[in-house]
């Protein structure tokens, strides 16, 4: 294929191997006759990336054309006229299904909320022992933050992915309509208990944090895994053999919970890129 050497002056007498030659262009503006599929290909790899070319392929559209684009534009904008206006609470909805909420959040949040019930429940008939909301909390909103930024469960994923709102911020917008629901579930379940609200929230954002942080790595599934059995084996398994809360659930350590939760979250603002990779989308 011939070629012209700058993509600002194109000029047929001197090739460049970079642009294709303006009356390939032309041809392929007059709708490509005498020109094979390969060359179409290349012509058509090449305008998405240069518009010099592209350029000089709207000067090499004839009348008809330009008249036949003319229409359609019309065409459109009178289509888009002729559309009624969608009810204000259905744009509402639809905007926050799209950017805050996945339906297949609601089976695991239901769940969820309904273990941390059982969890209460358990803490009241078995007095003395160490409370299972507490030693849980942590690990509650887990589940449902990799529902809400996964290709396995997410029907839209190829869709949201591709959006330029896709990344860390969508991820955090699931992630605060998670919270939005096991917050208030784990705040009324510890007052159930009696154990100190802070206990019970801070690790609770602390574990979320840092499985974000994680899975912008390793995928928030595997993160998510990792946090959870992590926390099991160092804090729930030692505490239901000894009956013991450890350290880390003491009062006193609210303090260093606060500053790991803020560490975590300024953290993560750092970290925005990570989430565009492929291997976080898992």
């Amino acid at each position: 294929m011939t070629t012209h050497p700058n993509p600002g002056h194109p000029n047929p007498d001197h090739p460049d191997p970079g642009h294709p030659n303006p009356a390939v262009i032309a041809r392929y503006a007059d709708g490509g006759p005498g020109l094979d599929e390969a060359t179409v290909w290349s012509v058509e790899v090449h305008l998405e990336t240069c518009a010099a070319c592209r350029g000089t392929l709207a000067a090499s559209t004839t009348d008809d054309t330009r008249a036949l684009l003319e229409r359609v534009a019309a065409g459109i904008d009178l289509g888009f006229a002729a559309e009624p206006e969608p009810a204000p609470l259905r744009r509402i909805w639809s905007a926050l299904h799209r950017r805050w909420l996945v339906w297949t959040l609601l089976p695991w949040l239901t769940v969820t909320v309904a273990l941390l019930g059982t969890a209460l429940l358990l803490d009241n008939l078995r007095t003395g022992l160490p409370s299972l909301v507490l030693l849980l909390a942590p690990l509650a909103p887990l589940p449902a933050v990799v529902v809400a930024w996964s290709r396995r469960t997410d029907p839209a994923w190829e869709l949201v992915a591709g959006t330029p709102a896709a990344g860390l911020t969508m991820l955090l917008r699931r992630t605060l309509a998670v919270l939005a629901v096991i917050v208030p579930a784990l705040a009324l379940a510890g007052a159930g208990t009696g154990v100190s609200l802070a206990l019970v929230l801070l690790p609770c954002l602390a574990c979320t944090a840092v499985t974000i942080a994680i899975g912008g790595v390793t995928g928030l599934r595997r993160a998510a895994l990792g946090v959870g059995a992590a926390w099991s084996a160092a804090v729930v398994l030692p505490s239901v053999v000894t009956e013991r809360l450890p350290v880390v659930l003491h009062q006193g350590s609210i303090p260093v919970w606060a500053l790991v939760t803020v560490a975590l979250a300024a953290f993560l603002t750092t970290r925005t890129g990570d989430f565009r990779r492929l291997t976080s989308r898992n």
